[in-house]
């Protein structure tokens, strides 16, 4: 699971970088809440759990495996990706806030649903060590 944070997060860096250089080549910086958001909950919180599973729970079970690895895993990226398309819906002016602002609201409990499921891995890591 660490080496599939690690690649995704990396895979958000790219994006978020690429929308920042287009930013930047353009003088266009209308998407600069989408960037930021790709980059903080795509690039940084991905790599973070990476290094939770690396160095926390890898250590603490041996191998990570189950129903709540994959759903916090599906939560994250799904909450992130919703997250990154309404934002760019939204500052791109391709739709209205009253349309987007439910799927952002989802979308953004899907990422809390994630790191609420990563503590109670950690915390479950802690009580088994």
């Amino acid at each position: 699971m660490d080496r599939r944070y690690l690649l995704t997060a990396f895979s958000y860096a790219l994006l978020g970088l690429a929308l920042g250089l287009y930013m930047a080549a353009s003088h266009d910086h209308g998407q600069l809440v989408t960037h930021a958001h790709i980059m903080m909950i795509g690039f940084l919180l991905s790599f973070s759990y990476a290094l939770c599973y690396r160095l926390w729970l890898e250590a603490a079970s041996g191998v990570y495996s189950g129903g709540l690895v994959t759903a916090q895993f599906w939560l994250h990226q799904l909450g992130t990706i919703g997250v990154a398309i309404g934002l760019f819906l939204l500052y791109g002016e391709f739709v209205a806030l009253e349309v987007v602002d439910p799927f952002l609201a989802i979308s953004s409990f899907s990422v809390f649903g994630g790191v609420l499921l990563m503590m109670v891995q950690l915390l479950k890591a802690k009580q088994a060590g």
